[in-house]
């Protein structure tokens, strides 16, 4: 099965901030505020989809998803204060 590394940004009504925020906890890194990022199968990724559609109003609220087929050619750097975690919990 594929993997892809995602990184997922949201801005969501207040209303939903906390379910989408659990949401994505459970299936990729908190980088900071409303971003994660993380490896994850295709199939966990349509599911997190799937439950991220149930919650959010296509009306009001985004997400929005980067798909990198790999991260050989990528880098981060981070200015300032580093938040969130890089364990992954799912």
């Amino acid at each position: 099965m594929a993997r892809l590394f995602v990184i997922l940004t949201y801005d969501v009504n207040e209303k939903r901030v906390a379910k989408v925020l659990k949401k994505c906890r459970q299936y990729l890194n908190w980088v900071q505020n409303s971003v994660f990022e993380g490896d994850i199968s295709e199939a966990s990724l349509t599911k997190l989809k799937m439950e991220l559609d149930r919650i959010i109003k296509k009306d009001e609220d985004s997400v929005i998803l980067y798909y990198l087929r790999t991260t050989k050619y990528s880098s981060r750097e981070i200015m300032g204060v580093k938040k969130g975690g890089d364990g992954n919990i799912i």
